[in-house]
């Protein structure tokens, strides 16, 4: 396929000019590459998790165990994706306090929402593609919401 700069261009969602490493609670969902049902089903009304959305649920609670400035609140996995609310702390929980810093999309900067979902999404990736023996699985779509 041919790049067509009307068809292929790359918008961000993001508000510009915001510092997405400040303080705040920022609602996320994250989807499946395709939106592939890969985590488990729904029945009789309930999420059933199976052993790649269980390792979903792990990465995602971990979240808040590897990173000082994250608190992770209510989170939910559905068959093609995960709704969560994470929560970046202020100079309250031992952050030094700091200039603002700008997401760019080469560039990571620690602490940041952008940083967080990265390494979230890293994490599950490799254990679900160590757990179904294929090393280049795509699980998650590029991005966030």
């Amino acid at each position: 396929m041919t790049y067509d700069p009307e068809e292929h261009h790359r918008r961000s969602i993001r508000l510009k000019g915001y510092d997405y490493s400040q303080a705040g609670a920022y609602f996320v969902t994250v989807c499946t590459h395709d939106r592939a049902c890969v985590f488990g089903d729904v029945v009789d009304g309930e999420m059933r998790l199976n052993e790649y959305g269980a390792i979903v649920k792990d990465e995602w609670l971990r979240t808040d165990t590897l990173r000082e400035n994250v608190v992770i609140d209510e989170y939910i996995i559905m068959p093609n994706h995960i709704h969560g609310i994470v929560i970046i702390m202020g100079n309250g929980r031992g952050m030094a306090r700091r200039a603002p810093t700008l997401e760019s999309f080469s560039r990571p900067v620690a602490g940041s929402l952008s940083t967080i979902m990265r390494s979230f999404k890293s994490a599950a990736t490799k254990e679900i593609n160590k757990m179904s023996g294929a090393p280049n699985l795509p699980v998650w779509q590029r991005n966030y919401y």
